[in-house]
């Protein structure tokens, strides 16, 4: 079952789903999740927005880059996070993410390489993604010996949930994400931002999940911002490309 978008007009976080047990809200790209030593000082997390939006406490299930948005999983109670967490462990969960990467890769290919888990976490373990090719498209921006630059629409659906796992494997796979400072291609990052494209191009489009209370299988997609809007624009994407 797919739940739309509840626009707020007070700065409030997006809901996408709701009850009395979870909910699901649109993270904004550039705003970290919660606390934590990346943080470099930042005193605005979702974690707090959430927390005063909904006025109880709320446990984060999982975890979004801080210039990652869409779809973040939260829920009101203990009981309700415990049963969620065990449910991520066991790979009930289904998640999709948009990328625009540079290149045109394959039409679906797989990265199985291990990854470490970030500073202090030196210890590499096994790390999954798989890829879909949606769409493609060309700048007119040479690149290399080539007169054009050329660039693809990815799904990426993640079966590990390693750090920067979709970010790493496209580098890994030499299809670096576009927006990405840490792991992509200055180069290609300059060119849309010369395009006015100046963020991450990675979105947690779908969550899908089974209820913790009742079993119910929730369904959820978040939409697009302007700014990744603006990336499709570019090279004419159109129509529901997820």
């Amino acid at each position: 079952m797919d739940y739309g978008e509840t626009t707020t007009d007070d700065g409030a976080l997006p809901v996408l789903y709701a009850d009395a047990q979870i909910a699901v809200v649109n993270k904004p790209a550039g705003v970290m999740a919660h606390d934590s030593k990346l943080a470099r000082g930042e005193t605005d997390f979702v974690a707090d927005r959430l927390r005063a939006q909904f006025g109880k406490p709320i446990f984060l299930i999982h975890r979004l880059d801080r210039a990652t948005s869409g779809c973040l999983l939260v829920a009101f109670d203990r009981d309700s996070a415990s049963t969620l967490g065990k449910v991520l462990m066991s790979r009930e969960v289904e998640k999709d993410y948009l990328a625009v990467c540079r290149g045109w890769p394959e039409s679906d290919f797989i990265v199985d390489h291990a990854i470490d888990g970030g500073p202090g976490k030196p210890e590499k373990k096994p790390a999954l993604t798989r890829f879909v090719r949606l769409a493609t498209g060309e700048l007119p921006l040479p690149s290399g010996e080539f007169e054009t630059s050329r660039y693809a629409l990815l799904r990426c659906q993640p079966e590990t949930g390693r750090f920067r796992q979709i970010r790493r494997h496209l580098k890994h796979a030499f299809h670096h994400l576009i927006g990405d400072t840490s792991h992509g291609d200055g180069r290609h990052n300059r060119n849309f931002r010369m395009q006015g494209v100046h963020r991450m191009l990675l979105h947690a489009v779908r969550l899908a999940f089974p209820h913790p209370l009742t079993g119910e299988r929730i369904d959820v997609v978040a939409p697009l911002d302007a700014e990744f809007l603006k990336a499709y624009a570019l090279f004419g994407w159109e129509g529901d490309l997820r």
